[in-house]
């Protein structure tokens, strides 16, 4: 697989994930624990399926503790936090400070063997960054609540988190897509603990609600993470990095076009700047698809 191929596959993910809000609303009054529980569930089992005709496939789950940490520790730890945020701090400011991981990412890969950080890649996720801070421009960030500090800084360290997570995933290369299936059966059922420890079991009330949970699992919570990390261990992980942000954006777009937000002028001006900064990181690889296509 080049690495082109790969990057292509991670920004899929980053499709994915934009329809994480819409789905949500839509199943209704789920506690957010036991929606992780039931979603990452069906995400574990939709890895699970793509073992068939391949037996040998399990073994992928025969890894070092190390994967297991970086794996269930990235994708519970970052949720967990996640939620923490949304619980204690306004959803807007915390989604700001959540969004700062796709410029730690950027930043991270430099820290990689073989990697180099340009300035276009760091002027791209600088643009991406403030197009993000543009799309959550209505909400004042002053004037927090001291009850408010403990969100925020549970969004900030998610950031850090999901980033960590992320750029570890191409140092644990070796490590195949398949044992990302158990990392979220690992997550569902430390999300179920958790859930029945703080939250009272709140099912879905129409089909509409468990169409939206099963998209859930497959979708956002579920291919979207053996994308990433296909795109993770072998795309260009700055390009990624610097491309995530426009998951706000376009998450913010599925709403509109779902009736559940309002199109506004600050949501265009963000577009303009998420997609010029992308494209912009994205420089290189667009530099070599145009020399491979003029080789004769």
């Amino acid at each position: 697989m080049t690495s082109r191929t790969a990057t292509l596959i991670g920004l899929t993910a980053i499709l994915m994930w934009s329809l994480l809000s819409a789905l949500t609303v839509a199943t209704g009054k789920i506690p957010a624990f036991q929606l992780a529980a039931m979603t990452f569930a069906i995400g574990a089992v939709v890895g699970c399926l793509t073992w068939i005709g391949r037996p040998d496939a399990i073994r992928a789950l025969r890894q070092q503790p190390l994967a297991w940490v970086v794996g269930v520790g990235g994708l519970f730890g970052y949720h967990a936090l996640y939620f923490l945020a949304l619980r204690f701090a306004p959803p807007a400011e915390a989604g700001l400070l959540n969004y700062l991981w796709p410029l730690l990412i950027v930043l991270f890969s430099s820290l990689l063997p073989g990697e180099r950080l340009a300035p276009h890649h760091i002027i791209g996720a600088l643009l991406g960054l403030a197009g993000t801070v543009l799309l959550f421009a209505g909400n004042s960030l002053s004037g927090f609540a001291p009850g408010q500090v403990p969100g925020l800084a549970a969004a900030f360290v998610a950031a850090f988190v999901w980033a960590a997570y992320s750029v570890m995933s191409r140092k644990l290369k070796a490590v195949p897509t398949d044992a990302v299936a158990g990392f979220c059966a690992a997550t569902a059922l430390l999300a179920a603990l958790v859930h029945g420890l703080v939250e009272e079991t709140v099912w879905p009330d129409t089909m509409t609600q468990w169409l939206s949970v099963a998209a859930l699992g497959v979708g956002p919570v579920g291919a979207a993470f053996y994308a990433w990390d296909v795109g993770m261990k072998r795309g260009d992980i700055r390009v990624l990095g610097a491309a995530s942000y426009a998951t706000p954006l376009l998450s913010t777009s599925f709403l509109i076009l779902a009736g559940f937000a309002q199109p506004s002028a600050n949501i265009a001006l963000a577009a303009v700047l998420i997609a010029g900064g992308g494209l912009i990181a994205a420089r290189d690889m667009f530099r070599r698809r145009y020399a491979a296509g003029r080789q004769p």
